[in-house]
């Protein structure tokens, strides 16, 4: 048996899914839940033999959560929204597999038992458009305030929890700005973030 946990915080798609998972013979889903902290405590408590994230999930996202679980666990990335810097996030976090929610149940088993077994899957539309994206502009600093200021914290929240002071975080933000051509913070991290680069 192939050992799953599922995390995805739409309970609909989550219980549909491992419904459909369910009715697999050689698949069992050992947990499901709804936000990426709760993926990786339950990754680390029942140590399965795959991990099946949703990419946008609340306190920390699918790739956050699969750098989390580390190469312990494989993981497969299931999303909507499948942006080609996501992508490349997701394969340097070590994810084995990116695959999008249009993919039907029993295609998404095959892929989950070739990951089992030490393969990796792409979706070959995102994989091409991954091909053709534009390089990030961003310097490894600036994106790592971006993704700060999308979970919302104060120029002086971020400032703290970087070890900067919050000229300097100002400085980095709007050096972002405007490389991105966005008239705040939000507008900049919100198109890191729509390119997938955060």
């Amino acid at each position: 048996m192939i050992r799953v946990v599922l995390a995805d915080d739409e309970d609909l798609i989550r219980g549909a899914l491992a419904a459909l998972l369910e009715l697999e013979p050689d698949i069992t889903v050992v947990a499901e839940v709804s936000d990426g902290d709760a993926a990786v405590e339950a990754v680390e408590r029942l140590r399965p033999d795959l991990a099946v994230f949703d990419l946008e999930m609340p306190r920390r996202d699918g790739v956050a959560a699969a750098e989390a679980v580390g190469h312990r666990t494989p993981v497969v990335i299931v999303t909507r929204h499948a942006r080609p810097g996501v992508l490349k996030r997701a394969l340097a976090a070590g994810v084995r597999g990116f695959v999008p929610k249009t993919t039907p149940a029993s295609r998404l088993a095959t892929i989950l038992r070739d990951v089992h077994a030490g393969g990796r899957y792409v979706d070959s539309e995102i994989a091409a458009s991954a091909l053709t994206e534009d390089a990030c502009p961003l310097t490894a600093r600036e994106l790592e305030l971006l993704r700060l200021t999308r979970r919302g914290g104060s120029i002086q929240d971020i400032a703290r929890s970087v070890h900067l002071a919050p000229g300097t975080v100002r400085n980095y933000l709007s050096s972002a700005m405007a490389k991105l051509d966005t008239s705040s913070r939000h507008d900049a991290a919100r198109r890191a973030w729509d390119e997938g680069w955060i």
